[in-house]
Order: C-alpha cells, then sequence, then structure tokens
C-alpha cells in the first residue's frame, strides 16, 4: 500500500458471526464485502487453521489476503492476528472492515487509527494487535429505529427497502478498499468520501 509502502501482501479482513443465523446480517457487511472482493480477484476461501477462512488473490494491482474470523464478532482480535502472523503482515498494512453505528445508512468512510466507537471486535483486534494503528473501512448501518437496542439491531437483517442501497453500498465498499489497496488512504478517502458525504 502506498502510505506505507509495503512490498508485501495486503491483508483485508471483513468482522461478522459465522453461519446462516447471522447470514445477510448488518453485522456481517464486512463479511460480504470481502466476499465480493474474493469473487473480484477469482479467488476462493479456504479454511486456515480452524481460525478463519482466507482466500488469497490480486487486487489493486498487487497480492490481497481476504480473511473472515471463524470465532465471533467480539474475539476476532485472536484469529485476526494469527493470520497477520502466518502472512507476515504488518498490522499497519491490516485493513478492517467493519459495520458502523454511528454513520447514516450506506455511509462509506476510511481511516487509520483512532477510537473503536463501542464496536467490540474492533476492541478486540486493537487488543490483541497491541495498536490501533490499523486501517478501517466503515460501513454505516445507521442508528436503531425508536428505542431498539443496538444489539439486537445490528443482528437483524436489512429489509427489502433497505436491500439494493445495502447491495450498492457494498459494491461501493469493495471498490473503496481497491483504492486503499493500490493508491493509499488519503487518495481513497478524497475519492470515496466526496460519494457518500
Amino acid at each position: 500500500m502506498n502510505d506505507t509502502g509495503a512490498s508485501g501482501p495486503g491483508l483485508v479482513v471483513g468482522l461478522g458471526n459465522p453461519g446462516p443465523k447471522y447470514a445477510d446480517t448488518r453485522h456481517n457487511v464486512g463479511f460480504a464485502v470481502v466476499e465480493l472482493l474474493a469473487a473480484r480477484a477469482s479467488a476462493k476461501f479456504r479454511p486456515h487453521k480452524g481460525v478463519a477462512d482466507v482466500a488469497e488473490g490480486r487486487l489493486g494491482g498487487g497480492r490481497v489476503v481476504l480473511a473472515k474470523p471463524r470465532s465471533y464478532m467480539n474475539v476476532s482480535g485472536g484469529p485476526v492476528a494469527s493470520v497477520l502472523r502466518y502472512f507476515h503482515v504488518p498490522a499497519t498494512e491490516l485493513i478492517v472492515v467493519h459495520d458502523d453505528l454511528d454513520l447514516p445508512f450506506g455511509t462509506i468512510r476510511l481511516k487509520r487509527g483512532g477510537g473503536e466507537g463501542g464496536h467490540n471486535g474492533l476492541r478486540s483486534i486493537s487488543q490483541s494487535l497491541g495498536t490501533k494503528d490499523y486501517l478501517r473501512a466503515r460501513f454505516g448501518i445507521g442508528r436503531p429505529p425508536g428505542r431498539m437496542d443496538p444489539a439486537d439491531f445490528v443482528l437483524r437483517r436489512f429489509s427489502g427497502s433497505e436491500r439494493t442501497e445495502a447491495d450498492l453500498a457494498v459494491d461501493l465498499c469493495a471498490d473503496a478498499v481497491e483504492a486503499l489497496l493500490s493508491e493509499g488512504l488519503e487518495p481513497a478517502q478524497n475519492r470515496f468520501h466526496a460519494l457518500t458525504s
């Protein structure tokens, strides 16, 4: 990636919960993005040491490893650290794709470091890596309606009326991750933040 000058593979981790019960929920948009990226790279996911499913291919002009932890979201850190070590990727080259309650639905934001915003998956990763200095692709899912508990909201599937917009946002987020890989953080921010401002 350009902003750090690394020559090894980039690592893109999508956050989500495993199993059909959680498929297509708001909390699993990270999985949806890396699955789309794998399809673009003609790469197949395979089990990795029982902790994650990984796919290797080329995106953005370079090698990339895509990963989906097999653990539940709140304990993603161990699997992410294991994959980083195995592929010799520094934490600064990690891109984590995750849902974000604090962004309007369909908004995509890219950043490096910062707080976790109450996101337990990010907190687990930061604790396991011993740093917050990794890249994040934040996928806005909006706030829950009325007095709904955010924990319940993130585990809900998108409504029929939201589905098309969600699919478009997944596509846009995948584009943004490719730009991160090929162009670096600031150029990717300049391109994609303007599209969903």
